[in-house]
């Protein structure tokens, strides 16, 4: 009979293995969070995602998931950036990439780390272990508060008192029986600043999101054309969204991430509209190889492309969507028409769509010539 390692000698390994943060929960969901999450789908606030419907009671509840588990070790990895993500909101001829997205896929990064944790756990203690990230039925962020990681804020996102908004989360679930550590409890006293930033108003009211009007709902997991009335007000943002967690004055105590695998590539920091604009399927695949943007496809990311493209006011750019306009997504010929309806004055805009709304096979993408 193994004798299992103590609580400190797990948290130790962890940090060895690269991690920033290392704590302990048990593997369980408060009634409370429970009810938030099926009231969150209830009233289709989570939109397109139909996945979060189908797995709710696994999501809701850890026992549902796995019965026999019984402790959470909760890891987090710092990726902080090295400077304020809104300053390139300013700059309207480049596209902006949420932070977690500007280097590899973090889910990979975290998975091989991961693994080695749960690897040695399952040897050393003789136990049973299953490890997640994100992409499978569990609630993440709650779990990270009950392990004192830190809070769920105002903005729904979690919030540490050592490195803000900038953590990836992952989770050893394991029938080893740990001490908990302490919780976190929430500071976000009065203040409202990621309430008060996002752009599409997403927020129904303090710890609630309409993820339907969520830009980095819209840009990474809406799958149709983007609602007319929210375009307008999506920036230049073409994948995520880091407004509401880089407004939070909890970041002063944010470290910038020495993780070389997460260190922002210097091409998606900056990337030019009128690049993005020209990828085809095959240059898309070979410039996001390893990235989350790959799993969006080439035609929603192109199409986020044309909306700060409509948004950027600059009229060279007009030349970009109008190569688009016999594109073979419809998504995208959308997107170029309303891009074109915002940069070209209107009697050129009525030339060019008496030329090319008539052959335009899709009735939707017809209907935005005269939108």
């Amino acid at each position: 009979m193994k004798t299992p390692p103590d609580k400190e000698t797990i948290r130790r390994t962890a940090f060895e293995l690269g991690f920033d943060v290392v704590r302990f929960t048990a593997a369980a969901t408060t009634k409370t969070t429970q009810s938030h999450l099926r009231e969150f789908v209830a009233h289709g606030h989570h939109g397109g995602m139909d996945w979060m419907n189908e797995t709710l009671d696994r999501r809701a509840d850890p026992k549902v998931l796995w019965p026999e588990a019984k402790s959470v070790v909760v890891v987090g990895l710092n990726y902080g950036p090295d400077h304020d993500p809104l300053d390139s909101l300013q700059h309207t001829g480049q596209g902006v990439i949420s932070v977690y997205a500007r280097n590899r896929d973090y889910h990979d990064v975290l998975k091989k780390r991961l693994r080695r944790l749960a690897g040695w756990l399952h040897e050393a203690a003789g136990e049973d272990v299953k490890l997640f990230v994100d992409t499978a039925p569990v609630m993440e962020k709650p779990l990270a508060q009950s392990a004192g990681v830190g809070w769920q804020g105002k903005h729904t996102n979690l919030v540490s008192r050592d490195f803000g908004s900038w953590l990836f989360l992952g989770e050893v679930f394991t029938t080893l029986a740990i001490e908990p550590d302490a919780a976190e409890t929430d500071h976000c006293g009065e203040c409202r600043r990621c309430l008060d930033v996002c752009p599409t108003q997403a927020f129904t009211s303090e710890y609630r999101i309409d993820a339907r009007r969520c830009i980095s709902y819209l840009t990474i997991e809406h799958k149709e054309h983007i609602p007319r009335e929210l375009r307008a007000l999506m920036g230049n943002r073409i994948y995520g969204c880091d407004d509401c967690l880089a407004v939070c004055p909890w970041n002063k105590f944010a470290h910038v991430t020495t993780h070389a695998d997460i260190v922002p590539r210097a091409e998606f920091s900056a990337p030019r509209l009128a690049d993005l604009a020209a990828l085809n399927d095959a240059a898309f695949r070979k410039l996001f190889a390893g990235s989350p943007i790959k799993r969006i496809g080439r035609n929603r990311f192109v199409r986020n492309v044309l909306n700060a493209i409509g948004n950027s006011k600059n009229r060279e750019l007009a030349v970009s969507a109008q190569s688009l306009l016999h594109d073979g997504s419809d998504i995208v010929r959308a997107a170029a028409i309303w891009a074109l309806g915002r940069l070209l004055p209107r009697e050129e805009f009525n030339a060019l769509r008496a030329r090319h709304e008539q052959t335009e096979s899709d009735p939707v993408v017809r209907n935005e010539w005269g939108a």
